[in-house]
């Protein structure tokens, strides 16, 4: 794969930089050795579970260097998303940190417009399923943060909200929106914030088809990486071909011929 026109890079960051509090080896000095080269970064993640500042409080806890607008989450994407329909009355079923940041919106659980969901964790049961399948069949828009299937965690690998959003997509007959990856229109928010055209921009990530698959559908090349959620049967099954294939991100500077 030619990377000579390569000049960003786009990172997903759990399982391609860090898994859980721990940084990937190499990944810190990797990320210092692109900026020392003047290639742009801009880190995409759909985590759900934190806000934007705390989110860049743990990754400088590990000894990155990230500026917070370097940063472009898909609760962040989700907030501007529906500040730009008004006011409407919604539902939110995300983590509380991440709830700090829509306190300004009006919300019923009963009489939502939209209802938004993000990582809860333990929080879910049958009945809050229930009233949010309730809540759709009544006229409400679902709103996912992202539709992962799982996710890499220091304890091994957990189901994400995918199977949830699923489950309420065909009890509901609805279908959500998707704000993060692979959603195109999350990844043309990360061109446009670096101002580049999308043949100049790499994607780096561990999951085929948010990651890479994403990316690839909005003309960006993608490279998968053996870290994190990464599983070789995963890739097997997968429709999505990724560009290139590394070990982890420790071995980005090679690929795209760059020396300290």
């Amino acid at each position: 794969m030619d990377t000579s026109s390569v000049n960003a890079v786009l990172f997903d960051l759990d399982g391609v930089l860090h898994i859980g509090n721990s940084p990937i080896p190499g990944a810190i000095e990797t990320i210092d050795l692109l900026r020392r080269q003047g290639l742009g970064c801009r880190f995409v993640t759909n985590t759900s579970t934190l806000s934007r500042h705390s989110l860049h409080q743990k990754i400088l806890g590990m000894g990155f260097y990230i500026a917070p607008e370097e940063i472009i989450s898909a609760p962040e994407a989700a907030l501007k998303y529906l500040e730009q329909l008004g006011n409407p009355i919604c539902r939110f079923l995300l983590a509380d940190d991440v709830k700090k940041d829509f306190s300004h919106f009006r919300q019923s659980n009963t009489s939502a417009e939209y209802i938004v969901v993000g990582d809860i964790g333990q929080a879910w049961t049958y009945d809050i399923m229930n009233e949010v399948f309730n809540c759709l069949k009544n006229g409400a828009k679902l709103i996912a943060i992202h539709k992962n299937r799982f996710w890499q965690t220091e304890a091994g690998l957990q189901i994400d909200i995918g199977g949830f959003i699923t489950g309420l997509e065909y009890a509901a007959g609805t279908q959500a929106m998707i704000i993060g990856k692979p959603a195109t229109e999350f990844f043309q928010i990360a061109l446009a914030d670096l101002k580049l055209p999308a043949s100049e921009v790499l994607m780096i990530g561990d999951d085929v088809d948010s990651d890479i698959g994403g990316a690839q559908k909005a003309g960006i090349r993608g490279v998968l990486v053996r870290t994190g959620k990464f599983r070789e049967e995963y890739l097997a099954s997968s429709s999505v071909t990724p560009d290139l294939i590394i070990d982890s991100i420790a071995d980005l500077p090679a690929l795209l011929g760059l020396r300290d």
